[in-house]
């Protein structure tokens, strides 16, 4: 058996299971190599899928792009306040949250503020964030702040809707998981490489994607074909063509496949006696400079014909516009074909739909990924009902004993006034108001100013609306039925709100 010297500095498993204080000081402990190394990779295995690679599939998002945005609420960085500079957010994000470096941070803050990686982009970015072509600015150069979709990620955080665990150094806490008002995980996609395993999830069209969750919420049983009604394939930023739906289909169904994405183009005369072809739109991912580049250096290697000249005049209000020029003689639909056979303006995009499910990693077909948000959704809608019940129900208990107390608050004043200490007063409005301790207490502490300005009317019809509101919560929390329809309510809201048409057009 491979065996191997290792000294108490390092891990092994007489060690690990809770040696005395200096029991192996200056001792050696012969381990086993090979069941060390297996539970060492296993650990830095599970560290990379569970902490770094892999999205959640409830909330869409990889640790870090939780702890931004997370972060950056916290910090106050709201739609309707004015930027930040995008180090400050790096910084107590590293800082406070995510140890790992600074660069994979902005990296991370970068991606989810560009409109051509992200389908609804979540950071409202101010600055040079960077092309398909070219990087970014450095992070002490541009600003941030969340963008109004990423209040719907969020907003609801501090109402106990999801659970929240220490940081790296147990000094704060943070989310495990997002609200996610929305299935953000299908919206904006995603890709990663763990130890082992990757995933890559294309962008869908908001509005798509919510009207098949609300289908599903509505008809739990279902079928693929039924929810490809509304969602009949990804939805990219960028735009394009998606050429054929088998490969949707198959993804769709198993969580696996594979399609092919055009290049938008339009064949126009750039001359009285010249024809062009002029790209509009490119594949996901793919920069208007590596076409330009490839159609040049085929043109040069003349592996493409006709082609008398290529200019680019891509800009970052217009977008995409290449104009390439065509010999006299060349039919442009011959000369497209070949350049869609060579070069990047067709390309192959892979779905692999992995993402972590109570922590484990699963691949998903679309109804396995809608149906882990929904329940999602019913546990935070759940847990956001019960939290607002018991705060109206605790301000209704000090209402109610203000309402004893504000009909004669003479006699409160004079209880106050002629008591030795806060205890016997508090005993004394218990006995004459028939309050208990919680509302005497809050009586006592309220300023003498706010007890005598307050309206008996006003306390009155705050009480009615706070058992109106207690009802309605009560009705909601005692069936699942009301939940799932107050869902789709909400679903339908944030589609009126973010919803755009579909961008990828989709072929035959």
């Amino acid at each position: 058996m491979a065996t191997a010297k290792k000294t108490t500095a390092t891990k092994s498993k007489k060690v690990a299971d809770g040696p005395k204080p200096g029991e192996y000081a200056g001792k050696i402990v012969d381990i086993d190599v090979s069941s060390e190394m297996s539970e060492s990779f296993l650990e830095y295995a599970y560290s990379v899928i569970y902490s770094r690679a892999l999205p959640d599939a409830r909330d869409g998002l990889k640790p870090v792009h939780r702890r931004i945005l997370h972060q950056m609420a916290d910090m106050g960085l709201r739609p309707d306040r004015g930027h930040v500079k995008s180090a400050r957010v790096v910084g107590e994000v590293m800082g406070k949250l995510h140890p790992h470096g600074d660069g994979a941070i902005y990296d991370a803050l970068v991606r989810m503020a560009q409109s051509f990686s992200m389908q609804l982009p979540l950071i409202d970015g101010h600055g040079n964030f960077g092309s398909l072509d070219s990087g970014p600015a450095a992070m002490r150069y541009t600003e941030a702040r969340l963008a109004s979709a990423a209040l719907a990620m969020v907003s609801e955080s501090d109402e106990d809707t999801v659970d929240f665990g220490p940081n790296y150094d147990g000094q704060l806490s943070e989310p495990l998981v997002l609200p996610a008002a929305y299935p953000n995980l299908l919206v904006n996609g995603g890709s990663g490489i763990a130890v082992g395993m990757a995933t890559n999830m294309a962008p869908h069209n908001l509005g798509e994607v919510i009207a098949a969750t609300k289908h599903l919420i509505d008809n739990p049983k279902a079928t693929l074909n039924q929810l490809m009604k509304h969602v009949q394939a990804p939805d990219f930023p960028t735009g394009g063509e998606i050429v054929g739906l088998e490969g949707v289909r198959e993804a769709y169904a198993t969580g696996k496949g594979s399609f092919k994405v055009r290049a938008t183009v339009e064949i126009v005369k750039v001359s009285s006696r010249k024809m062009g072809i002029v790209i509009k739109e490119l594949p996901f991912n793919i920069g208007p400079e590596k076409v330009v580049e490839r159609i040049a250096d085929l043109a040069k290697a003349k592996k493409i014909q006709g082609i008398s000249d290529i200019i680019d005049l891509t800009d970052g209000q217009t977008g995409t516009n290449v104009v390439i020029e065509l010999k006299n003689g060349f039919e442009p639909e011959d000369v497209l074909e070949k350049l869609y056979k060579l070069t990047p303006m067709e390309d192959a995009f892979s779905i692999n739909a992995v993402a972590l499910v109570k922590g484990r990693p699963q691949t998903l077909g679309l109804k396995e990924l809608l149906q882990v948000f929904i329940d999602h959704r019913i546990d935070v809608v759940t847990r956001r009902s019960q939290f607002r019940k018991a705060k109206a129900t605790a301000r209704l208990l000090m209402v109610d004993g203000l309402l004893k107390a504000i009909i004669d608050i003479d006699k409160v004043i004079k209880i106050i006034r002629g008591s030795d200490d806060a205890t016997a007063a508090k005993a004394s409005l218990i006995k004459d108001f028939k309050l208990n301790d919680e509302q005497a207490t809050y009586i006592l502490d309220m300023p003498l100013r706010r007890l005598t300005k307050m309206s008996k009317l006003e306390l009155e019809s705050e009480q009615k609306e706070l058992k109106t509101i207690i009802a309605e919560l009560t009705a909601l929390l005692k069936s699942e039925e009301n939940i799932r329809a107050l869902i789709s309510t909400e679903l339908t809201a944030v589609a009126k709100s973010y919803a755009t048409p579909r961008r990828t057009r989709i072929g035959a």
